[in-house]
């Protein structure tokens, strides 16, 4: 996992953006300082003027012209006294709002200062971080490496130690034939001594094969354990490669290709019907319906229901289950998966009894698409049969086709549980409960396509056990974007 955060750049920025707004600041101290001089000048000389001109009046008290010219500039005098008075309180008002908007800026740069001051540190604590998990790959790499040879010179050793197994009780065998001849030509003394010695080798050779066989024993439990080891180092594997969806997706089989869709109208186009009460959507195709959309149809036996068309491939599917984007929680309880949930052009399911309506009429195909978190889209399909609500919907597969490796267990039958309606009795826990959704559990910690939905983030780990994914029996987890679950008659001839 490789990040480029370019913070020195930043910081470099945000330095020099301090160090402007510090210039300007000092600049505008200087000009008041400036200003406060002038002021406090004239506010000096201001007093000096008024005490020599009333000096002037006492000596003058006549009332020349010339005294009266002088009386006037006395008037002069004292407005810009009293001008000069109003400047040195607007420059004094002046200053102190300047120093409050000073005092502002200094604190903006302190608060930047921090600021810039604790994202270094968290990038520092990323990095390490990284570093840390690309040593602990390593290490776990390193072991599986280790662990592999281990095992395979233990399975080395077992072929060895039963090819010698199967030496000594050949030579136990020749050894017994040869007692049994003597027994019958009833030897001398000296042969009785040579079956003793015999007697002997065969029970020394009888305890050395069982030490043997505990040997063997006890290899196939460190087998076991080692095995075990093994699994717990994938699945550690597989955590710290989920982070960067890696492992996540289909691209080690080949793409799955493309198809051309029919036109789809809006979701605000509303509900489509047809004249007549069709059983399902691939007669609705064949009525001559070519957009998708949801559509009202009607099957043998059953009341009218809205489903979703999807037309593809020359013909059209009901669509009983899509999950696009995790706005709908599918942990839902027996009633609701019963009746269905969810709007028909978002996310939803159909309902146990309308898809049992629905494929009760005859055979279908049971078709799943998937897609990864990396676009990537794989499908597979299956011949199953869907039981009523007496065998709490049993369903059994058969695998078709498909482009990804089966995750469903076929010909079994399995029965659908909720939370609320556990009919798994093979296990202690509750299934639906624990991994949070309704399916045909037949083991925990399998595939469950009503999963809670998980998106997945970069310092996250995925839980498998509550994400949406495709788990074959002997392969990885394939944690998936979107599902759709859809199901085609095989013969027309049905509806006839």
């Amino acid at each position: 996992m490789k990040r480029s955060i370019n913070r020195p750049n930043s910081a470099t920025q945000s330095s020099h953006t301090a160090k402007t707004i510090s210039g300007k600041s000092l600049c505008i101290l200087n000009e008041q300082r400036e200003n406060m001089n002038i002021t406090l000048v004239l506010l000096f000389m201001a007093p000096l003027a008024l005490s020599a001109d009333k000096d002037y009046f006492s000596v003058d008290s006549a009332g020349s012209p010339e005294t009266k010219s002088r009386f006037a500039m006395l008037d002069d005098v004292r407005i810009l006294a009293n001008g000069l008075l109003q400047l040195g309180h607007g420059l004094k008002d002046f200053v102190h709002k300047t120093k409050g908007q000073m005092n502002d800026i200094l604190q903006k740069l302190n608060i930047f200062d921090r600021s810039f001051y604790e994202l270094s540190v968290q990038t520092s604590e990323i990095k390490e971080e990284e570093e840390q998990l690309r040593q602990t790959t390593a290490r776990l790499q390193i072991n599986n490496d280790e662990i592999k040879n281990l095992s395979q010179q233990m399975n080395l050793k077992i072929e060895d130690l039963i090819q010698n197994k199967i030496q000594l009780q050949e030579k136990v065998w020749g050894l017994e034939d040869k007692v049994t001849k003597l027994a019958i030509i009833q030897p001398l003394m000296q042969e009785t001594k040579e079956i003793s010695s015999l007697k002997a080798f065969v029970e020394q050779q009888d305890n050395d094969i069982k030490q043997l066989l505990k040997i063997v024993e006890d290899q196939h439990v460190q087998l076991d354990r080692q095995r075990n080891q093994i699994m717990e180092l994938e699945d550690k594997l597989n955590h710290i490669e989920l982070q960067e969806l890696i492992e996540n997706s289909f691209t080690e089989e080949q793409p799955e290709p493309e198809t051309i869709p029919f036109p789809v109208l809006k979701a605000t186009a509303g509900r489509y019907r047809s004249d007549g009460a069709a059983p399902d959507c691939t007669a609705l195709y064949h009525s001559g319906e070519r957009f998708s959309g949801v559509y009202t149809i009607k099957p043998n036996g059953s009341e009218a229901f809205d489903v979703y068309c999807e037309m593809k491939f020359g013909t059209s599917w009901t669509v009983i289950q899509k999950r696009v984007d995790g706005s709908l929680d599918f942990n839902q309880t027996w009633d609701a998966y019963t009746k269905g949930f969810g709007d028909l052009n978002e996310e939803f399911w159909l309902g146990l009894n309308k898809t049992y309506s629905i494929t009760k009429q005859g055979d279908y195909i049971l078709r799943i698409e998937l897609q990864d978190w990396k676009g990537n889209k794989r499908h597979i399909e299956y011949l199953f049969s869907l039981g009523g609500p007496d065998t709490n919907y049993t369903l059994q597969l058969s695998r078709i086709s498909g482009s990804i490796p089966n995750a469903l267990p076929e010909e079994t039958e399995l029965q659908f549980s909720t939370a609320d309606h556990d009919v798994d009795t093979k296990h202690d826990s509750n299934c639906p409960q624990n991994f949070l959704g309704g399916w045909w559990h037949s083991e925990c910690e399998e595939t469950n396509l009503n999963g809670k939905y998980v998106t997945p983030r970069s310092r996250a780990r995925l839980d498998r056990r509550k994400g949406l994914y495709w788990k074959p029996k002997k392969g990885r987890y394939y944690f998936l974007k979107s599902t759709k679950i859809m199901i085609h008659p095989t013969d027309l001839k049905s509806f006839d």
